[in-house]
C-alpha cells in the first residue's frame, strides 16, 4: 500500500476540490491526472486504457441529439403547452412540472432537464408572485428521482450499465417499480409540507389577472421563437430509434454507447444542421470531467487501494445478504449526499464487485442497491448530484437564492424517505430471489 500513498493524496485532493466547489470539476479532475503522470505513477497510455469510452460515447451521443432537439425549438414548444394548460394554478404547477421533469429525466439525462425545466418554472411563478425556491427546490428533486429509472436518466446509472454490462430493459424493468413509489412520496411530502403555497388562486382576482398577462407574454415569446419543424422531426425519429435500439439490446447486441453516437452522427448527416453551433452545446466539460476520474480511480483500483477497501471495510459486515445490500444501498445513500454521486459511484463499482465475488447474490442486486443510493442520496444536500448544482445556479442567475439549508429541509426527508421504500422494495427482491 506504500507505493499508492501519493494516489490516494491526490484522489482525495480532487475529492474536497469537487465537493467544495474550490474549482470546475473537470479541471480538478484533470488536474489529479497531470499529477500522476508528472510524477510518472501512470503513463499516458495507461491512462487511456484505463477511460471507459462507453460511457462517454453514450453520454456525447445523448447530448449531440438533445442539443439539436434544443435547437429546433422543441423545449420552447414544450414549455408554453405547460405554462398554458396549468392557467396558473401552483399545485397543477407542481404535479404537471414534476411529471414532465421526471419523464424527461429518464429518457434525456436530469442534468438537461433541469437547464430546460427551471428557468421556465422562474418566469412562471415569479409572474405569479409564488415564491420560486420552493418549485426550483422540487424540480432538481424530482429530476434525481425520475433519472434513477432508466440507464440513461442520471450519470451514475450509465456508470454502472457501462462497467457491468448491464442493458437499458434491465434498469427500467428493476428500478420503475421503486422509482415511481418514491416520486409518488416525494410529491405527497412537497405539497403536504408547503399547503400554503399551493393554495388554489381562483378566488383572488389580481393572481388570476397576473397569469393572463404572463399567458399573453409566453405565447407572445413563442410566436417570436423560430421553429426548425423538420429538424425537431429529425431529432424525435433519432431519439425514438435510440431508445428502440437500447430497449432491443439483448437482440440486437448493440451496445448503448455505439447507439447513442450513431444515432447522434446520422442525425447531424441527415439533418445538415451547423455541427459547431450543435457542438457548442455539448457538455465537454462534464465528459472532461468523467474521463479524469475514470483514470484516477483506476489508478487506485491498480495499487490495490480499492481492494483493501473492500476487505478492510465491506467484507467485515458479513455475508448475510439483507445486510450486505442495505449496507450498499443507505452507505450509497448517505455518501451520495455529501459527495457528488458520480465519483462516489465510479469508486464503489470495483468494491461493489469484489463483494459479489466472494457473495454472490442473485439478480444483480446489489447495482440496483448501488443505483438506487447514488441516484436518490444525490437529494440530500445541493452538492449531492450535479443535476441540484445545475438548478441551484441556475435558480440564483434568475435572483432565486436557494441556500444550502433551504435545499437540506426538504431533501434530507425525501432522501431518508426515498431510501426506506428502497430499502423494502430490495428486501422483498431479495425474498423471492434467495
Amino acid at each position: 500500500m506504500h507505493d499508492a500513498l501519493i494516489p490516494i493524496l491526490v484522489f482525495l485532493g480532487v475529492y474536497v476540490a469537487i465537493t467544495f466547489e474550490l474549482v470546475n470539476k473537470a479541471v480538478a479532475a484533470l488536474t489529479g491526472v497531470a499529477i500522476l503522470m508528472l510524477l510518472h505513477l501512470v503513463s499516458e497510455h495507461e491512462a487511456v486504457e484505463l477511460v471507459d469510452f462507453e460511457t462517454i460515447t453514450l453520454l456525447t451521443g445523448m447530448m449531440i441529439i438533445v442539443s439539436a432537439l434544443r435547437i429546433s425549438g422543441l423545449f420552447t414548444l414544450v414549455s408554453v403547452r405547460i405554462a398554458e394548460f396549468t392557467g396558473g394554478s401552483p399545485v397543477k404547477i407542481l404535479v404537471l412540472f414534476s411529471i414532465v421533469t421526471a419523464v424527461m429525466s429518464a429518457f434525456l439525462d436530469n442534468v438537461t432537464t433541469v437547464l430546460i425545466i427551471i428557468p421556465i418554472i422562474i418566469e412562471l411563478t415569479k409572474g405569479l408572485g409564488l415564491d420560486p425556491k420552493k418549485f426550483v427546490i422540487s424540480q432538481a428533486l424530482i429530476s434525481n428521482i425520475g433519472g434513477a429509472a432508466t440507464l440513461i436518466g442520471d450519470p451514475p446509472n450509465i456508470i454502472i450499465g457501462s462497467k457491468v454490462g448491464l442493458s437499458f430493459n434491465q434498469f427500467l424493468s428493476n428500478l420503475i417499480l421503486p422509482v415511481v413509489l418514491v416520486f409518488v412520496f416525494a410529491l405527497g411530502y412537497l405539497w403536504i409540507s408547503n399547503r400554503n403555497v399551493f393554495r388554489p388562486i381562483h378566488g383572488n382576482l389580481t393572481k388570476l389577472f397576473a397569469v393572463q398577462l404572463l399567458l399573453q407574454k409566453i405565447r407572445f415569446q413563442m410566436e417570436n421563437t423560430h421553429m426548425d419543424r423538420k429538424l425537431l422531426w429529425q431529432g424525435l425519429v433519432c431519439l425514438g430509434l435510440a431508445i428502440a435500439l437500447f430497449m432491443t439490446q439483448t437482440i440486437t447486441g448493440f451496445a448503448p454507447g455505439m447507439v447513442a453516437l450513431s444515432m447522434a452522427m446520422f442525425l447531424l448527416f441527415v439533418s445538415g444542421i451547423d455541427i459547431e453551433k450543435v457542438l457548442e452545446e455539448v457538455e465537454w466539460p462534464t465528459l472532461m470531467f468523467f474521463s479524469g476520474l475514470f483514470i484516477l480511480v483506476g489508478v487506485l483500483e491498480e495499487r490495490g487501494v480499492i481492494e483493501w477497501v473492500a476487505n478492510n471495510v465491506f467484507m467485515q459486515i458479513g455475508d448475510d445478504p439483507y445486510v450486505v445490500t442495505m449496507v450498499v444501498l443507505w452507505v450509497g445513500g448517505i455518501a451520495s449526499g455529501f459527495l457528488d454521486n458520480i465519483p462516489f459511484t465510479i469508486t464503489m463499482i470495483p468494491i461493489v464487485q469484489l463483494i459479489m465475488e466472494n457473495n454472490p447474490i442473485p439478480n444483480n442486486i446489489l447495482w440496483w442497491a448501488l443505483a438506487l443510493g447514488a441516484c436518490l442520496g444525490g437529494n440530500m444536500t445541493m452538492i449531492g448530484s450535479s443535476a441540484n448544482i445545475v438548478a441551484i445556479g441556475l435558480a440564483h442567475r434568475h435572483g432565486a437564492h436557494v441556500s444550502f439549508l433551504d435545499f437540506m429541509k426538504v431533501g434530507s426527508v425525501i432522501t431518508l424517505g426515498s431510501l426506506v421504500i428502497a430499502s423494502l422494495y430490495l428486501a422483498a427482491v431479495l425474498r423471492f430471489s434467495l
